[in-house]
């Protein structure tokens, strides 16, 4: 079965040609500005996932599943796919094929607090889903307006 070999957070993610590109990567809290309590800012997330495919598993379909959720469970965003590798000419048998993905969402986060990205190949026939998780926080600082303070 396919597994998650990397889940990673980003400002922005991009994937061209088997390579995965990152700006501003590998963070675990995200800063924001707040001018009003009552409309916090959008916030652009980027995501990047790369899947390993046993040679085994090549030519099949499977589902990739990603989810923003908040610390309660809560599911902001989510991101439902198909992901198939196939077996190029002349890979010596046995290799394992590596799938990348990028995922940008403009969100908006309700509030501070504790929050994760969820990436799920659900399993099949029986077999255990193969998951992987990275969490963050959203800490917030108040913009002063000019002319208040």
């Amino acid at each position: 079965m396919p597994e998650i070999e990397f889940l990673l957070l980003a400002d922005h993610a991009e994937a061209h040609n088997g390579k995965l590109t990152i700006v501003g990567g590998g963070w675990t809290e995200h800063r924001r500005q707040v001018a009003d309590a009552k409309r916090p800012p959008v916030t652009h997330l980027g995501i990047g996932v790369g899947v390993l495919v046993p040679w085994t598993q090549t030519n099949r379909a499977f589902q990739l599943v990603v989810r923003l959720e908040d610390e309660d469970g809560g599911v902001h965003a989510n991101v439902e796919g198909k992901l198939e590798v196939g077996r190029p000419a002349g890979l010596p048998q046995g290799s394992d094929q590596r799938a990348v993905f990028a995922l940008n969402v403009n969100t908006v986060f309700p509030g501070p607090g504790g929050y994760r990205v969820v990436a799920t190949i659900p399993g099949e026939g029986g077999t255990e889903a193969r998951m992987s998780t990275v969490s963050f926080r959203v800490v917030d600082t108040v913009r002063q307006r000019p002319g208040n303070g």
